[in-house]
C-alpha cells in the first residue's frame, strides 16, 4: 500500500465552497446529506483543510448549482486517490429488496 502526499487546498476554495452553499440557503448539514458527505467533511471543506475526491467535487458542484469558473475551479483542486476515488478502495454496493417479492 502506497502513501499518498497530502496536498494543500488552495485560499479560496473554502470560501467558494461557503458562500455557494450560503447562496443556496442550505446549512452544511443539508448541503453534505445531498452531495453524500458527513457535515464535518464539509466543514473541513470550508475552512480549507481538505481537498475533496473528484466524485465529491462533482457532487457538491451539482448540489450548491457551481456553474463556469467556479465549478472548473472545484474540479481542478480535486484528488482523484482519495475517499470514494482511491484506487484501493472497492465500491460500495447497496442492498435493496428482491424486487419479485419473496425470495
Amino acid at each position: 500500500m502506497s502513501h499518498r502526499i497530502r496536498r494543500v487546498p488552495p485560499a479560496d476554495l473554502g470560501a467558494l465552497l461557503r458562500v455557494a452553499r450560503e447562496q443556496m440557503e442550505l446549512r452544511q448539514v443539508e448541503a453534505a446529506f445531498l452531495a453524500g458527505v458527513s457535515r464535518s467533511h464539509l466543514a473541513n471543506m470550508e475552512a480549507g483543510r481538505r481537498l475533496p475526491s473528484v466524485s465529491v467535487a462533482r457532487a457538491l458542484a451539482d448540489v450548491l448549482c457551481l456553474e463556469g469558473g467556479d465549478r472548473e475551479r472545484l474540479l481542478s483542486v480535486a484528488v482523484d486517490d482519495a475517499g470514494r476515488d482511491h484506487p484501493e478502495r472497492s465500491p460500495v454496493v447497496s442492498a435493496s429488496p428482491d424486487p419479485g417479492g419473496v425470495s
